[in-house]
Protein backbone atom coordinates (compact mmCIF):
# COMPACT_ATOMS: atom_id res chain seq x y z
CA UNK A 1 0.00 0.00 0.00
CA UNK A 2 1.15 3.37 -0.68
CA UNK A 3 1.95 5.41 2.22
CA UNK A 4 -0.57 8.00 1.60
CA UNK A 5 -3.05 5.55 1.96
CA UNK A 6 -1.80 4.11 5.20
CA UNK A 7 -1.35 7.78 6.59
CA UNK A 8 -4.72 8.71 5.84
CA UNK A 9 -5.72 5.53 7.79
CA UNK A 10 -3.80 7.25 10.67
CA UNK A 11 -5.28 10.63 10.30
CA UNK A 12 -8.67 9.21 10.75
CA UNK A 13 -7.90 6.86 13.60
CA UNK A 14 -5.97 9.86 15.63
CA UNK A 15 -9.22 12.01 14.84
CA UNK A 16 -11.69 9.27 16.32
CA UNK A 17 -10.01 8.91 18.97
CA UNK A 18 -9.81 12.74 19.92
CA UNK A 19 -13.36 12.59 19.07
CA UNK A 20 -13.40 10.11 21.85
CA UNK A 21 -15.54 7.49 19.23
CA UNK A 22 -15.20 3.89 18.46
CA UNK A 23 -15.30 2.34 15.68
CA UNK A 24 -18.48 0.97 15.56
CA UNK A 25 -19.51 5.02 16.31
CA UNK A 26 -17.25 6.72 13.18
CA UNK A 27 -18.99 3.23 10.87
CA UNK A 28 -22.41 4.37 12.09
CA UNK A 29 -22.53 8.50 11.15
CA UNK A 30 -20.35 7.08 8.06
CA UNK A 31 -23.02 4.69 7.00
CA UNK A 32 -20.27 1.84 7.18
CA UNK A 33 -19.69 -1.15 8.92
CA UNK A 34 -16.76 -0.85 11.66
CA UNK A 35 -14.58 -3.52 10.30
CA UNK A 36 -14.12 -1.37 7.32
CA UNK A 37 -13.28 1.56 9.27
CA UNK A 38 -10.57 -0.99 10.98
CA UNK A 39 -9.47 -1.79 7.63
CA UNK A 40 -9.30 1.97 6.55
CA UNK A 41 -7.42 2.82 10.15
CA UNK A 42 -4.55 -0.15 9.82
CA UNK A 43 -4.07 0.43 6.09
CA UNK A 44 -5.69 -2.34 4.61
CA UNK A 45 -8.31 -0.53 2.37
CA UNK A 46 -8.03 2.18 0.23
CA UNK A 47 -11.63 3.95 0.41
CA UNK A 48 -13.20 5.68 -2.37
CA UNK A 49 -13.84 9.55 -2.44
CA UNK A 50 -17.12 9.15 -1.42
CA UNK A 51 -16.68 6.85 1.70
CA UNK A 52 -13.77 9.56 2.41
CA UNK A 53 -16.46 12.13 2.75
CA UNK A 54 -19.03 10.55 4.98
CA UNK A 55 -16.11 9.28 7.20
CA UNK A 56 -14.73 13.05 7.27
CA UNK A 57 -18.48 14.00 7.89
CA UNK A 58 -18.85 11.70 10.59
CA UNK A 59 -15.63 13.00 12.27
CA UNK A 60 -16.69 16.58 12.06
CA UNK A 61 -14.06 17.76 9.57
CA UNK A 62 -13.41 18.71 6.19
CA UNK A 63 -12.08 15.74 3.79
CA UNK A 64 -9.43 18.39 2.42
CA UNK A 65 -8.37 19.12 5.85
CA UNK A 66 -7.98 15.15 6.57
CA UNK A 67 -6.33 14.92 3.04
CA UNK A 68 -3.96 17.53 4.15
CA UNK A 69 -2.90 16.38 7.27
CA UNK A 70 -2.26 13.13 5.85
CA UNK A 71 -0.23 14.88 3.02
CA UNK A 72 1.80 16.56 5.58
CA UNK A 73 2.54 13.77 7.71
CA UNK A 74 3.93 11.76 4.96
CA UNK A 75 6.39 14.94 4.01
CA UNK A 76 7.39 14.53 7.34
CA UNK A 77 8.38 10.70 6.76
CA UNK A 78 9.59 11.45 3.38
CA UNK A 79 12.00 14.21 4.89
CA UNK A 80 13.18 12.07 7.90
CA UNK A 81 14.16 9.43 5.79
CA UNK A 82 16.31 11.31 3.52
Amino acid sequence: MEKGWAELGIVIRTRRKAEGLTQEQLAERAESHWTYISEIENGHRNPGINKLRQISKGLGVSLSEMIAEAERSTSIVRQSEA
